[in-house]
């Protein structure tokens, strides 16, 4: 039986028999990790192990959200601390190539980090804008506020982790910095005009849609659908991810449990795959709804199984690296800054 078209989160740093048994009956696509399921690098290594040994593919996807700043699953003392995407900012302005090989460097070093574990997906970079706007979920996840900068550090760090053996996600495609409330606990509406969208948040996503993967917002764009958030939208999906933004990567949901959303976890899923989805994720291990996410996730097959086959073909190994060498430069280049990595 193929891998069906979601990706699945569990409760703890351990997998639970009722887990195991479930993934290995499910076949989730992939795998999340978060916090709560990471202790130590022996922990997280045999945990992502007995994940893939659960469906049966040692290439299965392992995901997680190590970003830098306050987005960062992998804590001390056992990891570094990185800075957020806004401090690569910053400094672009004054020096924009200095900027992006720091980005790179930050995001090869995780990379680095995550390989070691047996992580093969980093849900970065983040390609929203900052804005007056902007709520501070995204805040300075964000590069910056110009598209151009925006778009130009957000590749610098999916190369970085390219060149690392880990695969990036840019996200929040087609752009969450316009929203005033936060996705998790609602659903946004921007109202600003598809015009103005198309030159400055669709604008950053433009420039990097021939990234292997992309993560929705769950956020309503009311000049182009008012009835709907671009995850379960055909027409924010087909009209501006697929066509204005020219995106024909692998296309993942946010978490379907976010509040934005609404109804049953089956009308979820059928909702974010008939719009467009190629796969959906759910984060928060709750058994029930994982079990009702996939009842309703299909055979990841099609058009959506190319996508997915050709994410994966991406990956490579990765290239020789220094890595004590290359935190100290890193160190250097992010020095007198308020957004220094701690390594």
């Amino acid at each position: 039986m193929p891998a069906r078209a979601f990706i699945a989160g569990l409760a703890g740093c351990r997998l639970t028999a009722p887990e195991r048994e479930f993934f290995r009956d499910a076949k989730p696509w992939g795998f999340i990790l978060f916090a709560r399921n990471i202790e130590t690098p022996n922990q997280v290594r045999a945990l992502v192990g007995e994940l893939r040994e659960a469906v049966g593919r040692a290439d299965a996807p392992v995901l997680i959200d190590q970003e830098g700043g306050r987005v960062a699953r992998l804590r001390p003392p056992h990891w570094p601390v990185y800075p957020p995407a806004a401090a690569f900012g910053r400094r672009f302005a004054a020096a924009p190539d200095d900027a992006a090989a720091a980005a790179r460097l930050g995001a090869r070093l995780i990379a680095a980090d995550l390989a070691d574990l047996g992580i093969s997906v980093d849900c970065v970079p983040c390609a929203d804008l900052s804005l007056p706007e902007t709520h501070a979920v995204i805040g300075d996840r964000a590069y910056g506020s110009d598209p151009e900068t925006v778009a130009t550090l957000a590749r610098a760090a999916a190369d970085g982790l390219i060149e690392g053996g880990v695969l990036p996600i840019v996200k929040h495609i087609p752009g969450h910095g316009r929203a005033s409330a936060d996705s998790h606990l609602e659903l946004p509406v921007v109202t600003v005009a598809r015009a103005t969208l198309e030159a400055t948040d669709f604008a950053a996503f433009r420039k990097l849609a021939d990234l292997p993967m992309a993560m929705t917002a769950h956020v309503v764009y009311a000049d182009i659908d008012p009835d709907a958030p671009a995850t379960t939208s055909p027409r924010v999906i087909g009209e501006v991810v697929r066509g204005t933004i020219g995106f024909d990567g692998l296309l993942v949901t946010d978490d379907l449990s976010m509040k934005a959303l609404g109804g049953s976890f089956r009308d979820r899923v059928q909702a974010s795959i008939e719009a467009g989805c190629d796969i959906v994720l759910h984060c928060n291990g709750e058994m029930a709804e994982m079990a009702e996410v996939a009842a309703a996730a299909p055979p990841l097959a099609g058009r959506a199984g190319e996508r997915a086959a050709r994410a994966l073909a991406c990956a490579r190994p990765p290239a020789p690296f220094d890595a004590g060498g290359a935190r100290a430069a890193f160190s250097a280049m992010m020095a007198g800054g308020d957004g220094g990595a701690e390594t």
